[in-house]
């Protein structure tokens, strides 16, 4: 569950104000996941640049048709906008690509929220 925190909140959890950043893929009939990278960032701008790089890795990995998704998202400046609201109000961003056998999960969220 994803809630938004007060500064308050913060201070009294002790959380030191980053955007945590992660990404990981998920093998089809797997129980597990392979972590593909985390990162704290200082602002949700920052965060959104993680996102947007590793989402350029992942697909610079996929063939031609499952890396379009991806893709289109790099070029999507309106929802790089969105992803920014919802950081800067206290939400978490989630991007899901897949292929035929792997899910890839690349997600930022605010201080303070549960990952």
């Amino acid at each position: 569950m994803l809630t938004s925190t007060t500064p308050e909140d913060l201070t009294a959890a002790g959380q030191d104000g980053a955007y945590r950043c992660w990404a990981a893929a998920y093998p089809l009939h797997e129980a597990i996941s392979i972590p593909l990278g985390s990162h704290d960032a200082l602002s949700p701008r920052l965060a959104l640049r993680w996102l947007r790089e590793h989402t350029r890795n992942v697909t610079d990995q996929l063939d031609m048709a499952y890396a379009q998704p991806g893709r289109y998202w790099l070029r999507d400046e309106n929802e790089h906008e969105r992803a920014l609201a919802y950081l800067t109000t206290g939400t978490a961003y989630q991007l899901t690509l897949h292929d035929e056998n792997t899910r890839y999960v690349l997600v930022a969220y605010p201080p303070g929220a549960a990952s």
